[in-house]
């Protein structure tokens, strides 16, 4: 009994013929009886008392036909009012976009008055340091206030959004698609960055797009967009800085600043470039105004201990 081996049980039960659909129970449960029992016996006895169908009294065929008649009224008395509010409503959007491009004229023209006052507050500001005495204190003043023109060596950085963001064709504007993932562009915190490890790095003047940076700028955003001192910038953005060349490339790369630009390079996509430049010029700033803070006299007494 021990030496003859045994079967292993068998779990299956003798087979029977089934329905295709046997394992789908429900579904066919609900195909062959899409109307419950109680509606469709309902409808069998009002068929049979003939109160279905259409009114059998001249009565109900009367008030069926005005009914009709009433719900026809309605729609055609809104078609016609939506026909003739149509030209109101044209007019009224005319209006609209005609009082906008007035308006957007205006705020041209006022800007375009801003600049000029710009302009010439800073010609004012730069022909009284060249007159307030002692000449050299004074261009010296004029270069780190950013009040004068500079030119010099520098280093040439260029930054720019990730080309997954310009997927919408060639001459597109990469902040109008909506499809790309925020972080593949450049954001007003990694221009701050840039420009702060320009700094630290040794740069003595720095410019983004042509506006030239001072003590007073500040790099902030507004939606997509990057405004340098109130201004938007489109990228690329082209940042220019004077200094020693080489040795101001050098310095930014090795910077936690300059790493900073490498990984958003390497994990994101955004461009950037650097290269060295014999002679970068850098426009002076709109203005230079300074409303709270004043010289302070020296009064300590000369020859006191």
């Amino acid at each position: 009994m021990c030496g003859m081996p045994q079967q292993p049980p068998v779990r299956s039960s003798p087979t029977r013929p089934s329905r295709p659909d046997a394992s789908m129970s429900l579904i066919t449960n609900v195909m062959d009886h899409s109307l419950d029992d109680g509606y469709a016996e309902a409808a069998a006895r009002r068929k049979t008392q003939g109160e279905g169908g259409l009114p059998k009294t001249l009565r109900a065929k009367l008030g069926l036909a005005a009914g009709l008649v009433l719900a026809a009224l309605v729609v055609t008395l809104g078609a016609a009012q939506a026909r003739v509010a149509a030209p109101v409503v044209a007019k009224e959007r005319q209006e609209l976009i005609d009082r906008i491009d007035t308006e957007t004229s205006a705020a041209d023209r006022l800007e375009g008055s801003v600049d000029k006052l710009r302009d010439e507050v800073g010609a004012r500001q730069r022909a009284a340091l060249r007159s307030s005495g002692g000449s050299a204190e004074a261009d010296l003043v004029g270069l780190l206030s950013g009040a004068t023109p500079v030119h010099g060596p520098g280093v040439r950085l260029v930054v720019n959004d990730a080309k997954e963001a310009g997927g919408g064709g060639e001459g597109s504007n990469p902040r109008e698609t909506s499809g790309f993932s925020d972080t593949g562009r450049v954001r007003d915190r990694d221009m701050q960055r840039v420009v702060n490890g320009l700094w630290a790095s040794g740069a003595e003047a720095v410019s983004i797009n042509g506006q030239r940076l001072t003590a007073l700028s500040a790099i902030r955003a507004a939606g997509d967009a990057i405004l340098v001192d109130n201004k938007p910038l489109v990228p690329p953005y082209t940042v220019l800085a004077v200094g020693d060349g080489q040795k101001l490339s050098t310095r930014f790369q090795d910077s936690p600043d300059g790493l900073y630009l490498h990984a958003l390079r390497e994990n994101y996509g955004v461009r950037a470039t650097i290269s060295t430049e014999g002679d970068v010029r850098l426009p002076a700033a709109p203005s230079v105004i300074v409303r709270t803070a004043q010289p302070h006299a020296d009064t300590t007494e000369k020859g006191t201990s």
